[in-house]
């Protein structure tokens, strides 16, 4: 059996809370993940998705436990993994190009094979004909584009994409969810996607992750058999619905358990 390309081992993490005492975000985690898998996480709001997804960034450093990529333990940030944040984190003073560029040109990539990598990924997300334009002349979802775009081409291992499509209209976030797809049968990634759409987790995943609320722990994994590729018409099969109404009575639940809880936290403090 192949090694998995993720490995995280017995993952807590524990935040200082600002009147004494500590806040558990997630606790004793494991996860493996294969090489190519999409593997979606949700959970009631505050149970640490985001939080999972910044220790594997390197970002945030595990409490106790280890994240292994390809064999080789995670303990910083590094190129080898690309993040796609709810929020565009687009360079306003850049254009689609540039902002595309932005990684390779931080790692040396002479200019014309830099430009060449800008231009394959801005039009495997269908941007052609807008290299020249600014974030503030695009519209939300074609800025998630240029962000993905971005983080593709640094040609990461794996990408993590925090609630990237949360900010969009429905009839736009389905569009992303198809071309996020797409671009993933064109250039195959390992994909960590947080999301608190339960039917975004099920279309896109391999497997769906449930976690409980906090301390996040892992309540259940859902896995799909689901053809790919896929489009919309899988959303109606009787197997992704039976997993729908799974994975949503898992959320009531968890999401009931927060309900009058106590200490809120921001990710780092609490308030």
């Amino acid at each position: 059996m192949a090694e998995p390309k993720l490995r995280l081992r017995e993952v807590t993490v524990a935040f200082r809370a600002r009147r004494g005492g500590e806040v558990v975000a997630i606790e004793s985690l494991s996860l493996d993940v294969a090489d190519r898998e999409i593997v979606s996480i949700v959970g009631p709001s505050g149970c640490g998705k985001s939080t999972l997804l910044r220790l594997i960034a390197g970002l945030v450093r595990p409490s106790s436990g280890a994240i292994w990529l390809d064999g080789h333990q995670v303990a910083d940030p590094g190129a080898d993994r690309g993040m796609v944040f709810q929020s565009y984190t687009l360079f306003p003073w850049l254009t689609v190009q540039g902002n595309v560029e932005f990684g390779p040109r931080l790692r040396g990539v002479p200019e014309a094979a830099r430009q060449e990598v800008a231009r394959r990924f801005i039009t495997m997300v269908g941007l052609t004909g807008f290299e020249h334009a600014y974030p503030k002349e695009l519209s939300g979802g074609m800025m998630q584009r240029v962000a993905i775009a971005r983080a593709l081409a640094n040609n990461p291992e794996v990408l993590l994409m925090d609630e990237p499509f949360g900010a969009l209209d429905a009839q736009t976030r389905a569009f992303m969810g198809e071309l996020l797809l797409d671009i993933w049968q064109k250039s195959p990634k390992t994909i960590l996607f947080v999301t608190h759409d339960i039917e975004e987790a099920l279309f896109l995943g391999d497997r769906v992750y449930v976690m409980t609320a906090r301390p996040g722990r892992f309540r259940a994994e859902v896995s799909l058999t689901l053809p790919r590729p896929r489009t919309l018409e899988v959303t109606t099969s009787e197997e992704f619905v039976g997993a729908k109404r799974r994975v949503l009575a898992m959320i009531r639940e968890e999401t009931a358990k927060t309900m009058g809880a106590g200490v809120q936290t921001d990710g780092e403090h609490a308030v």
